[in-house]
């Protein structure tokens, strides 16, 4: 049978890849769980052969039988509540005056020129080192930890929300402004839909310090919370207890990772 001479080349095309796919992560979410039973397990096999002394690290399954026990008796809950109160109460606040105040930042420019040397000069001061200054200022109550913890949370929420509006693409809010946008029409369809990414980092690296400032602010003062009972326990050279009290911080950093992974993707579904 005679061939035309395209017929050849087609009989030899293959099919291409895609490879458009932009560096799109994928998700693998045992690859998490198989880091952490791997780790778990050389802590384990390597404190019950002598390798790591008992006196630094315990057996993880010891820190397993505590929490049990922890849980069993009722006092997880008399610790963990106490502090996830101070810390969503504290974040909370934290969060909307940083973000408030990064969004003004980014679209003002009298805002920006009076507060961003401001909040230059807040944001290197150690946190915990103002401790003592509220509860000058707060008393030693529930007050005094909320306001750390706010404090702590707002200033990188602030210095994060400015820089992700300053990193919106001008061409789209030019684009708005050609087509007579309004001026709250282009801030809520362009700029903040174009800086929720920043803001959603910004929040990552927030509420893991607060978290740290919960622990600190607890400390001092507090008859319950996490962090009065790892100061308990380090006091007393218990280490299983100590070391499950950080257990629960870890779990409660992952609950929130993993809370603002799930906000991405329902917020910033559309960047595909």
């Amino acid at each position: 049978m005679k061939q035309t001479p395209g017929s050849h080349l087609a009989t030899k095309q293959q099919p291409v890849a895609f490879r458009g796919g932009g560096f799109a992560p994928v998700s693998r979410p045992w690859m998490g769980f198989v880091v952490f039973a791997v780790l778990i397990a050389v802590l384990e096999a390597g404190t019950r052969i002598g390798l790591i002394s008992a006196l630094t690290i315990p057996k993880p399954s010891d820190v397993f039988n505590t929490f049990v026990e922890l849980y069993r008796s009722g006092l997880l809950w008399t610790h963990l509540v106490p502090s996830l109160t101070r810390f969503v109460i504290g974040a909370a606040i934290g969060t909307a005056l940083g973000v408030s105040l990064g969004i003004a930042i980014g679209l003002f420019s009298y805002v920006r020129a009076g507060l961003v040397p401001l909040i230059a000069a807040l944001f290197p001061v150690p946190k915990i080192a103002l401790l003592p200054l509220f509860v000058i200022w707060f008393g030693i109550d529930e007050a005094s930890k909320y306001a750390l913890i706010a404090f702590g949370t707002f200033t990188p929420m602030v210095v994060a929300t400015y820089g992700a509006v300053d990193n919106v693409d001008r061409g789209l809010i030019r684009m708005g402004q050609s087509f007579n946008l309004a001026w709250f029409s282009i801030v809520r369809k362009i700029v903040l839909p174009g800086a929720m990414a920043g803001i959603l980092s910004g929040l990552r690296i927030a509420l893991a310090i607060a978290i740290i400032l919960l622990v600190a602010a607890e400390m001092l003062g507090a008859e319950y919370g996490i962090g009065a009972y790892i100061l308990q326990a380090g006091s007393l050279y218990d280490l299983e207890r100590l070391f499950t009290g950080v257990a629960i911080l870890s779990i409660l950093g992952v609950f929130v990772n993993s809370a603002i992974g799930l906000i991405e993707k329902r917020v910033l579904r559309w960047r595909g």
